[in-house]
């Protein structure tokens, strides 16, 4: 019986206008998906125009400028409910979603269907759950005392995994995808008898105990940052009073 990490795996990646999910905007995202380890992947690409300016330190890191999003980006709300629309079938389908620091995209983009949709993302996996496999949360918890970052760029690395075109988000959804399977390989023992369905709720026991090391980090080292232990979705922030 084939292995999840040699079977089929789907991967969502995006490229945004700053790190604050709250407040910050998609500008272009991809999903790819794979039937097989191996197979040729199939990618879907969005461009978008977030209406918003877009900080230069956000072009230094993916290259898109205003100018070439206000040309060439379609509007955020029907995009945002493609791109929801397409998880949906991955999970449909029985695809499990790599999702490299899933809290971050998957999160940004709920708040975008709220903010264009009125809408929220758990609506597309009433139907069939999400299962995300989030190569940081496996690898940081499989390989917990290894010193080092560990980006997406560190990964691909540390795994031999290439990684070209780095912050173009079918790049990044791809190379993040073949990471989460050498990881498969790599702790195949610990791994393989476990499903995606098992694995996703491990993980988010797993990202809160990891949460919780770092927040007691940054205290031992005067920051007042703060660390969410959602995984893979933060609840909503409460309405301003």
């Amino acid at each position: 019986m084939t292995c999840w990490y040699e079977g089929p795996l789907a991967a969502f990646d995006t490229e945004t206008t700053g790190v604050d999910v709250e407040t910050d905007r998609i500008v272009s995202a991809a999903v790819v998906v794979q039937d097989a380890a191996g197979s040729r992947p199939r990618v879907t690409r969005w461009l978008v125009n977030p209406g918003v300016p877009v900080p230069a330190g956000a072009t230094a890191v993916h290259g898109l400028t205003d100018e070439h999003l206000q040309r060439n980006g379609r509007w955020p709300s029907p995009v945002m409910d493609e791109i929801a629309r397409v998880l949906g079938e991955q999970a449909a389908a029985g695809r499990p979603l790599v999702v490299m620091n899933a809290p971050f995209d998957l999160t940004l983009l709920d708040r975008e269907l709220r903010r264009h949709r009125a809408t929220n993302l758990d609506r597309w996996f009433e139907p069939a759950p999400l299962r995300v496999l989030d190569p940081r949360v496996l690898d940081k918890h499989l390989d917990r005392y290894r010193k080092g970052r560990r980006t997406l760029t560190d990964l691909c690395a540390h795994y031999e995994v290439v990684l070209e075109g780095a912050h173009d988000a079918a790049a990044d959804a791809l190379a993040a995808m073949e990471v989460v399977r050498a990881v498969g390989r790599r702790f195949a023992t610990r791994l393989e008898r476990l499903s995606p369905a098992e694995l996703h709720t491990l993980q988010s026991v797993w990202h809160a105990a990891q949460a919780r090391g770092l927040q007691a980090w940054f205290a031992r080292s005067g920051s007042p940052e703060a660390v969410d232990p959602a995984w893979p979705l933060r609840p909503e922030l409460p309405a301003a009073a």
